[in-house]
């Protein structure tokens, strides 16, 4: 017999697995946190563009909330950065990078006053998400200061005009601060 159940307290699963051994089952059972950790946190904001980037970092630095006026004002129609926040979750969780079921980490609050316009007031992020995310941006800002000032312009892998191999300190990430991934293999060398 075979049950995978996603998402589950570890509470939940003893008690599933007390249940089988009573009825004589031999189950095993994985239980994956579905929740925000400061690495998928980071690489979901190396995964969005730029535009998607800033308007993230807008409601992180909000303590959680910016309203849709404010973000409007600092990068114009929202219709793009929504999508790619909204595309982000599935994308990372088809690449592996977190569980399915993984919720996503910035929501769209709609204005009571016009609740057939679906016109966001705001977005949000739970509060004990931001403390996750703020050290996920600064993780960020080292990682790019650190490229910075070893001559790696902005752009990252095959977009910089430093030649050669990059040797980076034992447990620093390189990161493509365009917002991708670094290249799959483990040279990490730049293209030219």
């Amino acid at each position: 017999m075979k049950i995978t159940i996603e998402g589950a307290s570890e509470e939940f699963a003893r008690e599933v697995l007390t249940l089988a051994a009573q009825q004589g089952a031999n189950l095993t059972l994985n239980t994956v946190k579905t929740g925000w950790t400061v690495e998928r946190a980071e690489r979901y904001l190396r995964s969005l563009p730029t535009g998607a980037r800033t308007f993230a970092q807008l409601v992180i630095n909000g303590d959680g909330r910016a309203d849709a006026k404010t973000l409007r004002t600092a990068l114009g129609k929202l219709n793009g950065p929504t999508v790619a926040l909204s595309r982000a979750v599935p994308r990372g969780v088809k690449a592996g990078w977190w569980p399915e079921g993984t919720p996503a980490p910035i929501e769209k609050v709609d204005d009571p006053d016009h609740p057939s316009w679906q016109k966001a007031e705001a977005y949000v992020m739970s509060r004990d998400l931001v403390p996750v995310f703020r050290t996920a941006l600064a993780q960020l800002a080292m990682a790019k200061g650190l490229a910075q000032s070893m001559g790696i312009s902005p752009g990252g892998f095959g977009k910089t005009s430093t030649t050669g191999r990059i040797v980076y300190p034992e447990g620093v990430t390189p990161v493509d601060l365009d917002g991708g991934s670094p290249p799959a293999d483990d040279d990490h060398t730049p293209r030219s």
